[in-house]
């Protein structure tokens, strides 16, 4: 097969979740009222932290930031699904794939580590009570976000410039909703080893180190629980837990379902609608599950709506 230059690629297409054109308007409609949902759902978050000062503590300072993360994360796949399935267009420019696939990977990887974050925010308050305040300092919060941010900005930066190092062949479609990184390098007639190597490296290096984090976070805390005298600081002390471990299984389950579908099955179908779960459902989801299992949370929402 005659490789075409990369530079001379003009746009990929994208097949999206169906073909059937009587699909597409129930689709838009679903898709768009998610966005919404998402989007405003997450704002009032953002807003319910800034407005009340009570909330201005470490922990609704990362849950900020993750809202806003969730925002950005949505923004980058579903809007432009809606425009092609309003217009009946399948197409994506070369730059605009290569640009999305790369914020895609910066906002999963901020999502991954504001996570991560947030797990050692709750093992300092409940293990080291009487030093929260000394430990989990303004300076700190910075800093940790600061990292997040550069190290997923290097990671989307490295992929998204070895994917440019790809030639591309005449077909050019790609299986999925939004230009994931590994249907993209699927599609390529060149040599994609180094590619696939990177991928498998810098997942389960940075996926690998947050996720040890937390579960060495939880480790401690489970621990420093059961020691407690009363059952009444028990369940007090896994409430202010219980929104983030939600948070954390809806994340890093449907990541994980999404890996175990690709591998397991060849229908491009279902592994586009199994990357829904963690693409679209977790930004949607997560202003729920604070505002719903958090009491301080209510309070500044009522005061907002």
């Amino acid at each position: 097969m005659e490789l075409e230059n990369q530079t001379r690629v003009i746009e990929f297409f994208l097949l999206g979740l169906s073909e059937d054109p009587e699909l597409q308007p129930i689709l838009f409609g679903l898709f768009l009222l998610m966005y919404l949902v998402t989007v405003s759902g997450n704002l009032l978050i953002i807003l319910a932290i800034v407005s009340d000062s009570h909330l201005h503590t470490p922990m609704y300072f990362f849950l900020s930031n993750l809202s806003f993360t969730d925002i950005c994360f949505s923004t980058t796949t579903v809007p432009k699904m809606l425009i092609n399935l309003q217009k009946q267009s399948k197409s994506i420019s070369y730059t605009g794939c290569i640009t999305q696939l790369s914020f895609v990977l910066l906002f999963a990887g901020m999502e991954n580590f504001l996570l991560a974050a947030m797990a050692y925010d709750r093992y300092v308050a409940i293990c080291n009570p009487l030093r929260y305040t000394d430990i989990m300092k303004l300076h700190l919060c910075f800093v940790m976000i600061f990292l997040s941010l550069y190290i997923s900005i290097v990671d989307a930066l490295l992929h998204g410039l070895m994917t440019l190092r790809l030639s591309f062949c005449t077909f050019l479609e790609i299986p999925h909703f939004f230009c994931e990184l590994y249907q993209v390098i699927k599609i390529a007639c060149s040599d994609t080893l180094i590619n696939n190597i990177l991928i498998y490296v810098m997942s389960s290096a940075l996926g690998g180190m947050s996720l040890v984090g937390i579960i060495f976070s939880y480790y401690k805390i489970i621990s420093s629980i059961l020691r407690m005298p009363s059952a009444g600081s028990m369940h007090k002390a896994f409430s202010t837990c219980g929104s983030h471990l939600s948070v954390v299984s809806l994340f890093y389950g449907t990541a994980f379902g999404v890996y175990i579908s690709s591998a397991f099955t060849e229908s491009y179908r279902k592994t586009s609608v199994a990357s829904l779960m963690y693409t679209v459902f977790p930004p949607m989801l997560n202003p729920f599950i604070y505002s719903l299992r958090n009491k301080d949370m209510k309070k500044a929402l009522r005061k907002i709506v």
